[in-house]
């Protein structure tokens, strides 16, 4: 049987092992901490599959930089990190131009169509079907000007199969009667969707690719090395042994191997790398050369509010999200660019929740959770997925952004693809880590 080695344990990682083991393939999972908090467990929780307009400067003005003067404003840089932003930041200037920015929006498109449909089977494999709500989500703007300025991206987004319609003010207080009263337009999206609870999704899927026979090996992934065939422990070695050399040596056993942080080597037929924001330090020991930052996001989850909304809520001028999980209404956004191995700030989860209070009079702040984690963020807004050009063993999952529980189940689906020589769904090609 074939062996996959899988270099992260959150959504999308273990998406991908999932869909291996029903391709025949025998998995071994490493991860620093296999329970412990991830962005895949903090997101807003939506099945975002309308979002196809990629992050682009273009058009925005003075608005950056006013946002960066605002302490605790949407965006964010700690001038401690700014000089190692640099590479990323000249890479998302270019997507403003108009050729680049259609290509992108019609690669996240041909993505993102896929998204619904697959996650819902995935669920469906979880036995968490009941755990997704098909609700649509709103948009909401509190002034004509914002929205005549966004006017562009909706029908971008149109011509690219998204289907929004506007909802006028009476609809509006029917659908959200929770919401103050303070809104000039609404937009539902259509499609979107959202689920209970995103750790729960994380915790079963975990729970089933093990219980499938996956092996789990606890450690911090350092560098991926070039194996050669044969050996102890490899592929065809004894069952448990996870493809393990002793500490120090060289890869033995497969076509190529993980480190760990104490030495340790785990041998496979093909190595994945989905381990979020710390994937592009693995993915320059294979000699891929990618563009990733950790994009920190905050929130707070309020457990005696989540009856407020009945849906998603993006609050566009404000640029928050307000979304009713099953374990509370959650309040999240904010885009902070500090690395990862900087303190939080949890008083940007004060400032959203301050923020929120406007639009969600009497809240129930009881028992509420902050929560920060770290978003792998591309600057062209696509993930990477695909073949490592270095080494056609290794494969790569990540990068996802803010859409990394929208993607998981087809990124999962492609990547399954791949290992089998099948031919992909959609065309990999914007999504090679070869374009940086």
């Amino acid at each position: 049987m074939r062996h996959l080695v899988v270099v992260g344990a959150g959504i999308v990682g273990l998406s991908c092992a999932w869909a291996a083991q029903g391709r025949g393939f025998r998995v071994t999972v490493v991860d620093r901490d296999f329970e412990g908090d991830r962005a895949s467990h903090g997101n807003a929780g939506g099945i975002a599959v309308s979002e196809c307009v990629p992050l682009s400067l273009s058009g925005l003005g003075l608005k950056p930089l006013r946002w960066l003067l605002d302490p605790l404003g949407p965006l964010a840089i700690r001038p401690g990190h700014a000089p190692r932003l640099l590479p990323w930041y000249l890479a998302l200037r270019k997507v403003g131009d108009p050729a680049n920015y259609a290509r992108i929006g019609d690669a996240l498109a041909s993505l993102n169509s896929l998204c619904l449909a697959d996650f819902e089977a995935m669920l469906g494999d979880l036995g968490l079907w009941a755990d997704l709500h098909k609700r649509g989500a709103l948009t909401v703007y509190e002034t004509d000007a914002a929205y005549a300025d966004e006017r562009a991206s909706w029908q971008f987004k149109r011509e690219r199969g998204v289907r929004w319609r506007p909802v006028d003010l009476s609809e509006l207080r029917e659908l959200e009667p929770g919401l103050a009263p303070v809104f000039k337009h609404a937009v539902m999206l259509e499609d979107w969707a959202h689920i209970d609870d995103p750790k729960r999704i994380v915790d079963v899927l975990r729970q089933k690719v093990q219980e499938r026979g996956a092996t789990f090996i606890r450690g911090d992934a350092t560098g991926v090395e070039a194996g050669s065939v044969g050996g102890a422990g490899g592929p065809g070695g004894p069952r448990g042994s996870a493809g393990l050399g002793s500490a120090g040596d060289s890869a033995s056993a497969g076509a190529v191997a993980v480190r760990t942080g104490d030495g340790r080597l785990v041998t496979g037929d093909k190595v994945l790398i989905a381990a979020g924001a710390w994937s592009a330090r693995l993915a320059r020991t294979v000699g891929d050369h990618a563009l990733v930052e950790s994009e920190r996001g905050y929130n707070t989850t309020l457990p005696g509010s989540a009856g407020r909304l009945n849906r998603e809520v993006i609050f566009a001028e404000r640029m928050f999200v307000a979304t009713p999980l099953a374990i509370g209404l959650r309040i999240g956004g904010a885009a902070e660019f500090a690395g990862l191995d900087a303190a939080p700030n949890f008083k940007r989860s004060e400032a959203l929740l301050k923020l929120a209070r406007r639009y969600l009079p009497d809240l129930e702040d009881a028992g509420a959770k902050q929560w920060m984690g770290n978003r792998p963020t591309t600057p062209d807004s696509l993930p990477v997925i695909g073949v490592s050009p270095m080494n056609p063993d290794v494969l790569y999952a990540f990068g996802h952004g803010h859409l990394g529980l929208t993607q998981s189940a087809t990124t999962a689906s492609l990547i399954g693809q791949l290992l089998t020589n099948a031919r992909p769904s959609i065309d990999l090609k914007a999504f090679s880590v070869s374009r940086f």
